[in-house]
């Protein structure tokens, strides 16, 4: 795609973002209808469901013809990456923003064939949209980001999964014995953000494709490695256990769980 194309659309959905974004404020003191899906901590509200029609209706009016992956149903039924494909997260976090009205995140991402082209993460309550891609590079608003350092897991932080922790899976017990130490967020866009900015090693959750796209396009670029934890390659249309991290540290992860 051109670059000048690339441009346009980069600063179309960083408006719609900051749009939504605006329509949340407005809305964070409000009664939230709130919802079960698979259990008590798995929750969806009325405003995770009204972001997703704002976006799916903004890209159906720019790219009409592209299918649609989004978390709460009012996209398209998926079954192939061809063509465009946008994939989006309304509401990343809904637990922390039932609970915090804080740690939540809005992800976008667009793939073409298969391939990421652009990706974007919000996080709302600080006004920071980390987005870009492959032609474009990757920036935190307007500052753009570099290649964090290539750490080895004891040497930086790792993010990750709560109930993959307690149940040890993957000897993730014995992964945090040899990292600095672990942090549960509960947002995977959050967690995300914290290994793109160099200020975790890695992160490992289990993660639908909204969960991890957008995450996807922009930790490549930057030198990230994002993949199954056993290492092998993410499949973009169904449940993930992932692990993004720097190369060390998948390296040091990967000898730990063979």
């Amino acid at each position: 795609m051109e670059i000048e194309k690339l441009r346009q659309m980069d600063t179309m959905i960083r408006g719609w973002l900051r749009a939504v974004r605006a329509e949340i404020l407005t809305e964070l003191d409000d009664p939230l209808t709130v919802q079960e899906k698979t259990s008590r901590k798995d929750l969806v509200t009325n405003i995770d469901k009204k972001n997703e029609k704002r976006f799916v209706a903004a890209i159906r009016a720019f790219d009409p013809q592209a299918k649609i992956l989004g978390e709460e149903g009012s996209g398209d039924h998926v079954t192939d990456m061809h063509g465009h494909v946008w994939i989006i997260d309304p509401l990343d976090g809904t637990l922390n923003f039932v609970k915090q009205r804080d740690n939540f995140a809005m992800m976008i991402s667009l793939y073409i064939d298969g391939k990421g082209v652009l990706g974007y993460i919000m996080d709302v309550m600080r006004n920071i949209i980390y987005g870009g891609g492959p032609q474009l590079g990757v920036f935190a608003n307007e500052r753009q980001l570099k290649a964090p350092a290539n750490l080895a897991l004891r040497d930086g932080l790792l993010g990750v999964s709560g109930p993959m922790l307690v149940h040890d899976k993957y000897h993730l017990q014995a992964i945090d014995a040899a990292s600095s130490g672990v942090r549960i967020i509960g947002s995977a866009g959050i967690e995300f953000i914290q290994v793109l900015m160099g200020k975790q090693n890695g992160y490992i959750s289990h993660l639908m494709p909204w969960d991890f796209a957008a995450g996807n396009v922009l930790a490549k670029e930057l030198g990230l490695l994002v993949t199954k934890v056993d290492g092998t390659p993410v499949d973009m249309l169904s449940s993930n256990d992932v692990l993004v991290s720097t190369k060390n540290t998948q390296k040091d992860i990967l000898n730990m769980i063979r």
